[in-house]
């Protein structure tokens, strides 16, 4: 009884910025593309990208945007459509969260639509962080455990049989001649 007070006080929930701090929402400004002139570097990464990438809730959040906004008509559910993948690391206009953040808001040639004006700052950013983990670039500890749709019971496939009840209308005709 002991050894469980001990192992349950060292549980900790997950510290959820719901609201988070306020922060400008100014239009998105990264680099998008992995060549440079004469062989320079990319940017510093947006300080924001942190907050959005390892937080459970705003990566749920933008996994609701991927199907409300319709990503899956494009992208599939697990982010390998006709549009271009989602799930490796090799992206044509890189794979940083400020960089996803710029595609979303800009949109790129050849099918991706800009959603400035459709989605908030903040809801770009949750939706990164949500196409983020179809690739597998976050620790899995951060992704969503269980889909809200996910039901308490077992399958029917999984639950016992049970014998015919009378108001079961296959029991009461018998069968069929």
């Amino acid at each position: 009884m002991a050894v469980a007070l001990v192992l349950l006080s060292a549980c900790d929930r997950e510290a959820r910025e719901v609201r988070g701090k306020p922060l400008p929402e100014t239009a998105v400004a990264a680099q998008t593309s992995q060549l440079f002139p004469a062989g320079g570097t990319a940017g510093p990464i947006d300080p924001r990208a942190k907050m959005y990438e390892g937080n459970a809730y705003h990566i749920a959040e933008g996994g609701r945007l991927y199907r409300q906004m319709n990503c899956v008509g494009c992208h599939a559910n697990g982010g390998g459509g006709m549009g271009p993948a989602l799930m490796d690391d090799q992206w044509r206009y890189g794979g940083r969260m400020d960089q996803i953040v710029a595609s979303i808001d800009q949109g790129r040639p050849n099918g991706m639509p800009s959603w400035r004006g459709k989605l908030t700052p903040t809801q770009m950013w949750q939706l990164a962080a949500y196409v983020r983990t179809l690739s597998a670039n976050v620790a899995k500890d951060v992704a969503p455990s269980r889909s809200d749709t996910m039901s308490a019971t077992y399958p029917p496939t999984l639950a016992k049989p049970k014998p015919p009840t009378d108001s079961d209308p296959a029991a009461v005709k018998g069968p069929a001649r």
